[in-house]
């Protein structure tokens, strides 16, 4: 376990000529994936800026991403993979600043799955599209003979129209800027493991899984401008700052004092051993704004329900290194890294 605590997993099949589990954990496999399978074949320079909605132009300026979820299990404590697949696309337009407006899905459906399992799973899909302000206009169904799936898989697509401008994304950044985080972290990732494995069904910990477009909404109309705004999902908090580290070419300094993680979320890593940087989240906001607009920015978030704990968590450095560097309690420092690996399967 001391391995998953670093963030640091063994890529065991990096030289495999197979797909991974580890493949899809959002880190650095899930990188190199893309970088050698998918782009060379489909590189075009939409794609190539690898943000989290293409921003594109069509009758004006729109946004535009997709995502799959093969959650286990289906439901868990706070959400199911119905809100997943609304809150997962969502969270991508918002964090490009774009409106969530139309929604698509596909659902694969196995052979047995209890009617009353779907209705709910609808029934909450429903509820978040509504809560989010986002409209299904299209979608497909298909089902797969028993044991060819794991109760269903749902896929959606979304299209929202940017709200800020310029939009934000990695190229943005500069020294001096802060770093915020609108809660706390690794909620999501306990609650599904406990759902998964019953480690811990005392620990009162319920799935943050939320759209984030309220956030995003409430900065635009307050006048704050991000440079960069991330959810980090897969691979967590220390993953996103890694990548947008890397995307910039400027240093991060994030304090380990300031990030805010739960009593419960974090006994449960001292447990197992696991990173609660590099625990899964799907209700928080990262934002990497100018420090002029970082009181501001923190005031807007905390107005809302969604962000009422957000806190500052780093900076942006002179630095040119591209490293993320998290100050530890005890006064020393360490690299951040891309998740190599996966802490956790099938967690959205």
């Amino acid at each position: 376990m001391s391995a998953i605590a670093r963030g640091n997993l063994i890529a065991r099949g990096s030289e495999s000529s197979t797909v991974t589990l580890a493949h899809g954990g959002g880190g650095r496999l899930t990188q190199q994936l893309i970088e050698e399978r998918f782009l060379p074949r489909f590189r075009n320079a939409t794609l190539d800026a690898l943000l989290d909605s293409a921003l594109i132009s069509a009758h004006g300026r729109l946004a535009f991403t997709t995502d799959g979820f093969v959650v286990r299990p289906i439901f868990f404590p706070g959400g199911d993979i119905g809100r997943l697949a609304v809150c997962g696309v969502v969270n991508d337009l918002a964090s490009v600043g774009a409106e969530p407006l139309w929604l698509a899905a596909s659902f694969i459906l196995e052979e047995g799955l209890p009617f009353d399992q779907l209705d709910r799973v609808l029934d909450s899909m429903a509820a978040t599209a509504r809560e989010a302000g986002i409209v299904l206009v299209a979608g497909d169904t298909k089902v797969v003979e028993r044991g060819a799936g794991d109760h269903i898989y749902i896929v959606t697509s979304a299209i929202g129209e940017p709200r800020l401008d310029p939009p934000p994304q990695p190229r943005l950044i500069r020294p001096g800027d802060a770093v915020l985080v609108s809660g706390f972290l690794g909620d999501h990732g306990i609650a599904v493991l406990q759902a998964r494995e019953h480690f811990f069904d005392e620990l009162p910990v319920v799935s943050d899984c939320a759209p984030l477009w309220p956030l995003v909404r409430g900065l635009a109309e307050a006048g704050v401008i991000p440079h960069a705004l991330r959810d980090p999902t897969r691979g967590g908090l220390a993953t996103v700052i890694a990548e947008l580290s890397s995307a910039c070419g400027l240093a991060f300094s994030l304090d380990e004092d300031t990030i805010p993680v739960r009593g419960p979320v974090q006994a449960a890593c001292e447990i197992l051993g696991l990173d609660p940087l590099y625990l899964a989240n799907e209700g928080k906001l990262v934002v990497v704004l100018p420090e002029a607009s970082a009181e501001q920015a923190l005031e807007t978030l905390r107005s809302c329900p969604l962000g009422r704990d957000a806190c500052r968590i780093g900076v942006v450095l002179e630095d040119t290194s591209g490293l993320a560097l998290l100050r530890s309690r005890i006064g020393g420092t360490r690299i951040l890294e891309s998740l190599s690996g996966e802490q956790l399967p099938r967690i959205c």
